[in-house]
């Protein structure tokens, strides 16, 4: 576009230049009850990859996986946050004496703040290094699943720099405000004397924990729930063998159906060849009627074989048969879906008007035969109701193959080399059905990886943050539990004592991600037309799971405790 153009204006005039130009094919769509509307437009080429308004859109990816996955990254780091704090704190007692003789010595609280912000800051910048060079490592795996081509150049921008250097300074500032405030403010008597206190009942840093348990058992809760839709979608039969199928198109053969049944005659001579027959390519349908019924169904346009080499069945009447010439005029079939839809029990030989064009006049088919629903689109999608027909006028184009397990290479070659002679200089381009299948589920995979990648990672520095809050309270109780052990209280006694407060966290924590998890699943679900259940049981494992990892996490530093000689605890009572 020249600079200076009115965008808006050049796409009125391209709108207008197509209504004219394709009036004709535009009333013909209008009459048969499309109802597709088509309109003219620019768009800029920098807004294309993360719009999802156009269909089609070469390379476009949804902005929502974009958010999801920072939203992760958000979550891990906030979660790193919460550990840096906890376990600062849970080491502030060994710093109590240092605080206490430079309070003596004069220090004011601020700079004692701005000290630990600072080496917060620090820690963050060191790890920052450590997490780029972690990330180059890791940057092939993640092209893997995220299906990226990323390389460590493409890092290499001002703004990405800018950033890397200001999220660790942001990130040590914010998770060492926090620790900076509690060390700094120990009363130096106290601290020299040994006996520090991290204010009170530490409430913070058990919300904290709280907070960290309730986002690890909600990816806990997402990951189990995404693996059972995920199964769902590719354990479920299609309703006929996918296996050893395999399709491509004719370009040739779209308008022509003596081309289709070249290709199906000379496919059919091959000895690993069981079966060959033809549809149509692509989707394309329109507004039906039955009686005084109207509704839109699929047409799809089939050779007389094309079912027995899918594999489906006729559940009622007849399927299309040379020995009825007059099918491909007079008759059709439907499947289960449409005559289920209608309500109509006995379907077969009913009259049906499906093809609302101006050519088609009065002219009515009748119903010989009902289909056995069948997924001819991914379990995303409803089973349509479909027509199928043998009408001369609609096209044709894809060839279906079935082929013997154990010789698919040797057929596949030969496959090659007929295409080749009927067609040649064009690629053979093929697709074996069950791959296109499991294609289709390629988006719900990846993600299964990803957050199946995010709760692990969560649920271990959910952990270790556990840990650091366990020996925070360890160290507080170290004198309790050794009077308690001087009056003859059990290694099991005080294990328990120190468990279970933790135990109560994780059961909070659980109590705050069920219904967070079960309205996020919800919603995701919707996405299916076919969807699992949400069964109590996947929620109540996630939680078993959750309190398992919690209680192996604070278990080891409680035994420690409980282990621990009283004599030392005691010594300076």
């Amino acid at each position: 576009m020249s600079p200076g153009a009115n965008l808006q204006g050049v796409a009125r005039k391209m709108d207008q230049v197509y209504q004219t130009g394709a009036k004709d094919e535009i009333d013909l769509n209008n009459l048969a009850g499309y109802g597709n509307h088509f309109n003219w437009g620019l768009q800029p080429i920098t807004a294309m990859h993360l719009n999802t308004e156009y269909a089609g859109t070469p390379m476009g990816s949804n902005p929502v996986y974009s958010y999801i996955l920072g939203g992760v990254a958000v979550f891990i780091l906030l979660i790193a946050c919460i550990n840096f704090v906890n376990l600062t704190v849970a080491q502030s007692i060994k710093r109590g004496k240092e605080i206490g003789i430079r309070k003596v010595m004069g220090s004011k609280r601020s700079r004692l703040a701005t000290q630990f912000v600072g080496e917060s800051v620090i820690t963050c910048l060191i790890a920052a290094v450590f997490a780029v060079g972690l990330a180059i490592v890791a940057l092939p795996v993640f092209n893997v699943l995220a299906n990226k081509q990323l390389d460590f150049v493409s890092l290499l921008d001002w703004r990405l720099i800018t950033m890397f250097i200001m999220l660790p300074v942001f990130t040590g500032s914010l998770a060492g405000f926090y620790p900076a405030m509690v060390l700094s403010g120990f009363n130096p008597l106290t601290a020299l004397n040994g006996k520090a206190n991290t204010i009170g009942k530490n409430y913070l840093a058990k919300s904290l924990v709280v907070i960290q348990f309730a986002l690890a058992t909600f990816f806990i809760i997402s990951t189990l729930f995404i693996y059972a839709q995920f199964n769902l979608l590719t354990q479920t039969s299609v309703g006929y063998a996918d296996k050893n199928l395999v399709d491509f198109t004719v370009s040739q053969g779209i308008r022509s159906r003596q081309v289709m049944d070249l290709y199906r005659t000379e496919f059919s001579k091959l000895p690993g060849v069981t079966g060959v027959s033809y549809t149509n390519v692509g989707h394309f349908g329109g507004k039906t009627r039955i009686g005084t019924k109207e509704f839109t169904a699929t047409y799809e346009h089939i050779a007389d074989d094309y079912l027995p080499v899918l594999g489906v069945n006729i559940v009622a009447g007849r399927n299309f048969s040379p020995a009825f010439p007059l099918d491909s005029t007079l008759s059709v079939l439907v499947n289960e879906t449409l005559a289920k839809q209608l309500g109509i029990i006995n379907i077969v030989g009913k009259t049906i008007d499906y093809m609302n064009l101006p050519t088609w006049g009065s002219r009515r088919v009748t119903i010989v035969g009902v289909v056995k629903d069948y997924h001819n689109e991914s379990l995303k999608e409803k089973i349509l109701p479909i027509v199928f027909t043998q009408e001369p006028s609609l096209p044709l184009g894809k060839m279906i193959v079935r082929i013997q397990g154990g010789h698919t290479a040797t057929t596949l070659l030969s496959m090659e080399k007929i295409y080749h002679r009927l067609y040649p200089d064009h690629p053979f381009q093929y697709q074996f059905r069950d791959e296109e299948n499991r294609a289709a589920y390629e988006t719900e995979n990846r993600w299964k990886q990803v957050i199946t990648f995010a709760a692990a990672i969560t649920i271990f520095i959910s952990a270790i943050g556990l840990l650091g809050l366990a020996l925070l309270s360890a160290q507080k109780r170290e004198k309790e539990v050794g009077i308690r052990k001087v009056l003859g209280a059990s290694v099991t006694i005080l294990t328990t004592m120190l468990v279970k407060d933790f135990v109560a966290l994780v059961l909070l924590a659980f109590a705050l991600a069920i219904p967070v998890g079960w309205l996020v699943i919800h919603h995701w679900l919707q996405n299916f037309a076919y969807q699992i259940e949400l069964s109590w049981w996947r929620f109540a494992l996630a939680g078993t799971l959750s309190l398992l990892i919690a209680t192996l996490a604070v278990g080891s530093q409680a035994l420690r405790a409980a282990l621990s000689n009283p004599v030392k605890s005691l010594r300076n009572e």
